[in-house]
């Protein structure tokens, strides 16, 4: 989040595989106006929805159960201002929503937690241990 702290205040966020929500919980911490956490895991929404309640995130926090690359595919360009993914490291899903956003810039900011042996191409990457993130900008 210090990476991209200057984006979030008053910022529109979606949370794509969200999980427990960390990133958009992160986000709206440090400022984000509203959070959109997209997760189709019964298990992962059960715990984001409890997350979400303890920390009094309610009216800023939106939960859509829905796979994630079905649900970008959705979206229009600058749909949100800013985009973070942490799909599961053993599928594809890392590669088709840097794809869609090519294709359709949903947020001019869009940052990818992947294995840090998968090359993404064409943002920022760092890396940590085993994982990395990528950024991706319009």
């Amino acid at each position: 989040m210090n990476i991209v702290h200057a984006e979030l205040p008053g910022a529109r966020v979606v949370d794509l595989c969200a999980g427990s929500g960390a990133l958009g919980l992160e986000a709206l911490s440090r400022g984000a106006a509203a959070a959109m956490f997209v997760d189709d895991s019964p298990r992962a929404l059960r715990v984001l929805r409890a997350n979400v309640d303890t920390l009094g995130a309610g009216a800023r926090a939106h939960i859509v159960r829905a796979d994630a690359v079905t649900y970008a595919a959705g979206l229009a360009a600058g749909d949100f201002d800013v985009a973070f993914a942490d799909p599961p490291y053993d599928t594809p899903i890392a590669g088709a929503l840097v794809a869609r956003w090519r294709a359709c810039p949903f947020a001019p900011l869009l940052g990818v937690e992947h294995d840090a042996r998968t090359a993404l191409g064409g943002g920022e990457t760092r890396r940590y241990g085993d994982s990395a993130i990528t950024f991706f900008r319009v």
